[in-house]
């Protein structure tokens, strides 16, 4: 029996935990920092997860044989090159591995380089050249911030005054800070948005069920980017072939193409796709879980996680096996998110929900005897089922009975499975 450890505090950390837990390999689970909806499964330990010292230190202390590091910033500060030389065992990519995530414009540069399929795109540092290439664009308008801004680095527009004053806050004022001293600007991509998660090591690549993640704050995908609102998993309107080729021409590339540029991958390889006429091209690489899509994405795993991870980093090779169930994920937010929000507020009613719905802990703390908000992205409700449209009913039921006076979330996730 086996003690791991997992890092971070929101909801893909509550699911890679929850899965962890399941296995009859673990004989315990921590998670650092945590938060109070994973005490149930999960012993949490109370040190800064970017303090890697004593993160190692603990390791050793605990005999933990695997940690697993959840949040993007964490991966690109270096921990896993500082378990590494710690002779300690983590899963996850190097510093110089991550910045496929931390760099748009690295990224961007791969794929050109290999032959990666993406949107057309130019970088730019200083304003007025960024605006007179905006100039030839037409709307809508893709503008990303160059590094890490928690999922909300990227703007897009109809209108070009917006998109304008967008670079005037990035290039000139400082929105998203350093993140967004270097601003890509690319071609809107028409077509089915989806999500493609591997487990990589160098050039081995084991895929994962897609996802179809929702980004904009409200219905209809209206309102501004987030973090993600809800997911559903598996995606009916990707062909398979459209999912062959994601394979061959994204996924397993870009596993190859860090090898060659001597950054070999290690860890989960996340595309956000657009499966277009001519097939998918890549919107973004990141270097971690998705999240809300890992919550939806592990449910459907069934085999060990951990026998899983440990195969790769031993170099065997896992069956993957998924079933064949339908699963929706619901965020539900706190108020003015991804805006400026309210915290503390308390939530009633989870203890209400039926046995065989998931719950996903985002951002709660324990205030006295009340659960409260503690972040913008506070829970995720999820259940499994054997086709969209019932298990989208029963799950919306359940939703309905978690009181909170400051709580939003989307109704139509999950809708364009079956619309």
């Amino acid at each position: 029996m086996y003690n791991v450890l997992v890092v971070g505090s929101g909801g893909r950390e509550h699911a890679i935990a929850w899965k962890l837990a399941q296995s009859p390999n673990i004989s315990k689970v921590y998670v650092t920092p945590g938060n109070a909806g994973m005490e149930s499964i999960a012993t949490r330990v109370p040190i800064d997860q970017m303090d890697f010292a004593s993160l190692a230190a603990f390791v050793k202390k605990n005999n933990i044989s695997l940690t697993i590091p959840g949040p993007e910033a964490i991966l690109a500060a270096g921990i896993v090159d500082y378990f590494i030389n710690e002779d300690l065992t983590i899963f996850g990519p190097t510093r110089a591995a991550s910045i496929i995530e931390g760099s748009k414009s690295f990224a961007k540069d791969l794929m050109e380089k290999y032959q990666i399929p993406t949107a057309a795109h130019a970088t730019f540092t200083d304003y007025s050249k960024a605006k007179d290439y905006l100039k030839t664009q037409t709307p809508p308008y893709v503008l990303k911030a160059d590094g890490l801004a928690e999922g909300k680095g990227v703007i897009i527009s109809d209108s070009f005054d917006e998109a304008d004053q967008a670079l005037q806050d990035m290039l000139q004022n400082g929105r998203f800070g350093e993140a967004g001293s270097t601003v890509v600007i690319e071609e809107f991509l028409q077509g089915e948005e989806f999500s493609y998660m591997a487990f990589v090591k160098g050039e081995n690549v084991y895929p994962m069920v897609i996802a179809q993640d929702h980004k904009r704050a409200y219905d209809g995908d209206a309102g501004p980017n987030t973090g993600g609102m809800g997911a559903y998993s598996p995606v009916p309107q990707i062909s398979n072939e459209m999912l062959l080729l994601a394979h061959s021409e994204v996924l397993v590339k870009a596993a190859k193409a860090m090898v060659q540029e001597n950054r070999p991958f290690t860890g989960i390889l996340y595309a956000g796709l657009i499966a277009t006429d001519t097939g998918p091209k890549v919107i973004e690489f990141n270097a971690r879980f998705g999240d809300p899509e890992t919550e939806v994405v592990l449910p459907l795993l069934e085999n060990d996680l951990y026998a899983v991870i440990t195969d790769i980093l031993a170099d065997k090779n896992p069956e993957l096996s998924w079933s064949k169930d339908h699963i929706i994920g619901v965020v539900m937010a706190s108020k003015g998110y991804p805006n400026k929000y309210d915290t503390g507020v308390p939530i009633y009613g989870l203890e209400t929900l039926d046995t065989e719905t998931l719950t996903f802990h985002f951002a709660t703390k324990q205030n006295d005897n009340d659960l409260v908000t503690s972040g913008g992205r506070v829970l995720l409700i999820a259940k499994k089922g054997q086709d969209y449209q019932s298990t989208r009913n029963a799950l919306y039921k359940e939703i309905g009975k978690i009181k909170c006076d400051n709580l939003f979330y989307r109704t139509d996730i999950g809708v364009r499975s079956y619309s």
